[in-house]
């Protein structure tokens, strides 16, 4: 575990000294100020690996320390939690954001990654284009799935492995398989991209192996393969899931003896190709039920690559939404726009069954219909069942928390959750609370409020 020199600014003193405490059984240097003022004045903050700050404070609010620590990491801690707030932080600067009360271990493993991150990106010895903070070969991603994805990527490139891609529509198949490519031995040659759902099922054959002149009505001369035409570079088949059965047992042999006999001929000719397959649907189910041929589902999945959906990416979808309105702006020629609060949470609450690509539509769409540069949630034409309940839990805790003696979101979410998971459902509870089952899962851990056991019959 890397060790640091950290500033906590925080006003509550007991919160303070047990924050510091902690920090300091960890091998941690501790300093520490009770407001933005008192930090400015007291301490040199471009001396320190990390600052922590609370986002209340009197006078400034801890965002404050963004600007003043300048390339100095902040992490963030309110108990006013809320997404709203959460990606606004974000948004400004700040390198991480934490909802009190944490749990030790949570904030444990946050410093530890943020210094980790920030003393690796510091480090002269590290080359650009390792540290993966980005993305990798033109393909954004932070996450640890992508991460995976880019270093397997890597391992496989320089291979002449047969890859198997799954991943769901609009995850990005293809930009993988371009990258594979480009990174393999075979990079100059040719890569020939097919999408086998585009084909009809009479013609894909003649498609990927070519036929001779006669050899079926309207064949009027003779035609070269995809795959032929591939040969000493890359074929790329996408959705191989819809590859007819017959299809699948002359691709096999393509696989197996490294040839291919056109439509119609009688002789065999030897093909030097890399196969690189992608599909969004279980294989392994499809060859269980005889809908594609077991033989060639393990020739295929010699190395396998999953692409996450982008519901699954965490913090990669605000990254993401913020590169491609900077593309689409410069693409048609427009200012720079900018995303509101509510319609960042609603990106981040979106569950975007069409992935990067519907992102990309949405965005798009809400450039040309935006009249004052600012993007909000009508633009994105997003749910309209999502919009209406992205703020509502935060909103009934903020009224009924101020109503009910100062108390905090945290404070109303665990009275609420005890007075009713008697005479409700996980699935009831989290619909009344307006977020979803996951989500009344982790505050659940986080609050330390465990699920009323089920009594026995």
């Amino acid at each position: 575990m890397s060790h640091g020199n950290i500033l906590i600014v925080e006003d509550e003193e007991i919160i303070r000294a047990s924050l510091k405490r902690l920090l300091e059984r960890h091998g941690h240097t501790i300093s520490e100020a009770g407001s933005v003022h008192e930090a400015e004045l007291s301490y040199t903050l471009d001396s320190f690996d990390l600052i922590i700050s609370d986002l209340r404070l009197p006078g400034p609010p801890g965002t404050e320390m963004i600007h003043l620590a300048g390339d100095k990491p902040v992490l963030i801690m309110t108990s006013y939690a809320s997404l709203n707030s959460a990606v606004s932080t974000m948004k400004l600067g700040a390198v991480d954001y934490i909802a009190k009360p944490f749990d030790h271990s949570e904030m444990l493993e946050r410093v530890a990654e943020i210094l980790a991150r920030h003393q690796k990106s510091d480090s002269p010895t590290v080359p650009q284009d390792e540290t993966e903070e980005a993305g990798f070969d033109g393909m954004l991603g932070q996450c640890d799935a992508m991460r995976l994805l880019f270093r397997r990527i890597k391992k496989v490139a320089p291979t002449t492995a047969t890859v198997l891609i799954q991943g769901e529509s609009g995850t990005g198949k293809e930009l993988v398989a371009q990258s594979i490519h480009r990174h393999s031995q075979r990079s100059g040659g040719p890569m020939i991209s097919i999408n086998c759902a585009a084909i009809p099922e009479t013609l894909i054959e003649s498609e990927l192996f070519g036929h001779e002149k006669g050899s079926f009505t309207g064949a009027t001369g003779a035609r070269t393969g995809l795959i032929e035409a591939a040969s000493g570079g890359t074929l790329f088949l996408d959705e191989i899931g819809e590859l007819p059965l017959e299809a699948q047992a002359r691709l096999l042999r393509v696989l197996q003896e490294g040839e291919i006999r056109r439509i119609g001929s009688v002789q065999s000719q030897k093909v030097d190709v890399r196969l690189i397959a992608a599909t969004h649907r279980n294989l392994r189910q499809l060859a269980a039920s005889s809908e594609f041929r077991q033989d060639l589902y393990y020739r295929l999945k010699v190395v396998e690559l999953r692409i996450p959906a982008l519901r699954e990416r965490g913090k990669d979808i605000l990254m993401l939404a913020e590169k491609l309105m900077s593309s689409v702006c410069k693409k048609m020629g427009q200012e720079p726009h900018a995303y509101s609060p509510e319609a960042m949470a609603a990106i981040c609450q979106h569950q975007w069954p069409g992935n990067v690509r519907e992102l990309e539509h949405a965005i798009e769409r809400a450039v040309i219909l935006c009249d004052d540069n600012i993007i909000t949630p009508e633009y994105l034409d997003l749910d309209v069942r999502i919009k209406a309940s992205l703020f509502k839990v935060d909103a009934q805790l903020q009224h009924e928390g101020n109503a009910q003696n100062g108390l905090t979101l945290e404070d109303y979410f665990q009275r609420f959750v005890l007075e009713h998971q008697d005479q409700m459902t996980e699935t009831e509870l989290a619909q009344k609370l307006g977020i979803s089952r996951k989500t009344l899962w982790e505050r659940r851990q986080k609050l330390g409020i465990p699920r009323k056991k089920a009594s026995a019959t």
